[in-house]
């Protein structure tokens, strides 16, 4: 199952929530009188998104704030956002944001004139896009601000567009397991050029492309569309390991099935050397898969053999490999035995059956791993051959 995706970006933090100084208080600051209410509010900075930390303080009062008053209530902003009080007593407040660890006579923001009434939920929203805000703030940190908000426009354009890419992707998988490989090679060709550095859709066009070429080459009418179908999807799987390879954090599990695939088509290609390094790089890109894409090797080795004379050569390093990455796996101890009983000997004066070290350990391991394998039958066979002493020729006679 392939699950890479592509990774929506952040939008960028405001930097420019630097301190204002305070503003004076008046000379007549409000007492709180009977009663209490709630307050509640969200703070979000010049680019409209919520602020993810600091606090929130109330001061009596409806001319501002002084460094030498303390504040009746200080409320903490939530990662959401938001600030809530309960109990707070009824009166006319100025609200300060704070930053964390900003000094007492800086402030970010300052609402003035906010009622708390007994038995009510007040909302204070403390908004720095508003013009009042904006106009407190000096002209390169106003340049900083519109600089941030344009870089996070574009942010969110692109973010909106990996969401449809990545629903893309999902189809497009769908489509490669229903063998509808023809509407995923569509789809993920429109989506790479869309994108063209996105390294999951060129390995997901190339891994479409792939299905199509075998699924074209079983029918005579297409064998040449399938030869190019092969070669595109080799193509652009090789493209998109080598630029996610090229970036900071490569995915080693799709590099790996992209290599490993890649192995499989250059191998039917006949270019066995090429193959065999495909097969090596699955296994460096994700070390806990090697075993399979070894045994996959192996497979592909055995299978293009009797037409590929490099290939057969193959067979016997390739289930070595897979053997020392995986030893449970039964298949390449089989393919290997196969591999090796193919060069068997007779021996002219015994007619005993010489086969090369391994042989037999590799087919007796294959059945210890899989009595009742699909080569359980064939193994045991050739193992009763391998194994049978040679008839006398003569038998000696009894000494009286």
């Amino acid at each position: 199952m392939r699950t890479t995706t592509l990774r929506p970006r952040f939008a960028l933090a405001a930097c420019f929530l630097v301190g204002l100084s305070l503003a004076a208080i008046s000379a007549s600051a409000q007492t709180a009188t009977m009663g209490s209410g709630k307050i509640h509010g969200l703070v979000t900075n010049p680019d409209a998104a919520p602020v993810t930390d600091g606090t929130v303080s109330l001061y009596l009062g409806s001319g501002g704030v002084a460094p030498n008053v303390d504040p009746k209530y200080v409320l903490n902003v939530g990662p959401d956002g938001t600030f809530h009080g309960d109990n707070i007593a009824n009166g006319t407040y100025s609200l300060v944001f704070r930053t964390p660890g900003m000094a007492k006579d800086k402030i970010v923001d300052q609402i003035d004139n906010v009622q708390v009434t007994p038995g009510a939920d007040t909302t204070a929203n403390i908004d720095m896009t508003r013009p009042a805000f904006m106009a407190k703030l000096s002209p390169e940190q106003r340049k900083q601000i519109e600089e941030a908000q344009k870089k996070n426009a574009a942010i969110l354009k692109e973010n909106s567009q990996i969401k449809n890419l990545n629903a893309d992707l999902g189809k497009a998988r769908a489509d490669d397991k229903a063998k509808n490989y023809a509407d995923a090679v569509a789809l993920m060709q429109k989506d790479a050029a869309l994108k063209p550095d996105a390294a999951v859709l060129w390995i997901e066009l190339g891994l479409a492309q792939a299905g199509q070429g075998e699924a074209d080459k079983a029918q005579p009418d297409k064998a040449s569309q399938a030869t190019q179908e092969l070669t595109d999807a080799a193509t652009n799987l090789q493209k998109g390991i080598t630029m996610d390879q090229a970036a900071k954090k490569p995915d080693g599990q799709m590099d790996g099935a992209a290599s490993d695939k890649l192995g499989e088509i250059l191998a039917t290609e006949g270019k066995i050397p090429e193959s065999q390094a495909a097969y090596d790089a699955a296994a460096k890109a994700n070390p806990a898969g090697a075993g399979m894409y070894y045994e996959n090797e192996t497979i592909m080795m055995d299978r293009v053999s009797s037409s590929v004379p490099a290939a057969a050569d193959g067979i016997v390093p390739a289930a070595d490999k897979a053997i020392a990455a995986d030893p449970n796996r039964p298949i390449p101890y089989y393919l290997k035995a196969r591999a090796l009983v193919a060069k068997a000997t007779v021996d002219s004066k015994t007619g005993k059956i010489e086969a090369p070290d391994g042989c037999v350990q590799a087919y007796q391991k294959y059945l210890d791993l899989a009595p009742n394998g699909p080569f359980a039958s064939d193994a045991k066979a050739v193992l009763a051959q391998l194994t049978a002493e040679p008839a006398s020729s003569s038998k000696g006679g009894k000494k009286h």
